[in-house]
C-alpha cells in the first residue's frame, strides 16, 4: 500500500499526469480513498514552488543556451495563448477555472507558467493554482469513485 501511495505521489507531481492521474491509479490500487486524495492534492501543490523556482533560477541559466531557447519560447507562446484572454479578462478566478479543468494540457503546471508569464502576483497566483488543484482533484476523485462502482 505505501508503494502504490508513492507512485501516487509521484504521477501527481509528475507533469504527465499530475492528480488527475495520481488519484485514480491509488484508487485503483486500494488504497485508503481519503488518503490518496490528501497525498495527491499536496504533492500536486508542490509543483508551485518547484515550477516557480525553475522559472526564476534554472530556466534564466538554461535560456543561454540556443535550443533550451527556441523549446522554452514555443512553450511560453503556447500557454500564453491558451490561457491569456481567460485570465487577463477574469484574474484570478480565470486561473482558478484553467487550473481546475481536468483536461490534458491544464493544471499547475501550465498555470504556473501562465501566471510567470503573465506576472500574476505570486502569492494570488499560488491560492488560484491551489483552489484549482482542489477542485480538480476533487472532480477525478468522485469520477473515479463512482466508475469504480459502476464497474
Amino acid at each position: 500500500m505505501i508503494e502504490d501511495l508513492i507512485i501516487s505521489g509521484i504521477w501527481s507531481i509528475s507533469p504527465l499526469g499530475e492528480a488527475k492521474v495520481g488519484i485514480p491509479y491509488g484508487i485503483s490500487k486500494g488504497v485508503n480513498i481519503y488518503l490518496v486524495f490528501i497525498v495527491c492534492y499536496l504533492a500536486n501543490v508542490l509543483v508551485f514552488p518547484l515550477m516557480l523556482f525553475f522559472l526564476n533560477n534554472v530556466n534564466k541559466q538554461l535560456l543561454k543556451w540556443k535550443w533550451y531557447k527556441i523549446y522554452a519560447i514555443k512553450l511560453a507562446q503556447k500557454a500564453k495563448k491558451g490561457t491569456k484572454d481567460k485570465i487577463k479578462k477574469y484574474g484570478f478566478w480565470g486561473l482558478i477555472f484553467f487550473v481546475m479543468l481536468p483536461v490534458p494540457g491544464t493544471g499547475v503546471y501550465a498555470g504556473t507558467i501562465a501566471s510567470f508569464i503573465l506576472k500574476i502576483n505570486t502569492n494570488k497566483a499560488f491560492w488560484a493554482n491551489c483552489i484549482g488543484i482542489f477542485i480538480s482533484s476533487v472532480i477525478v476523485w468522485a469520477s473515479t469513485l463512482l466508475a469504480m462502482r459502476v464497474i
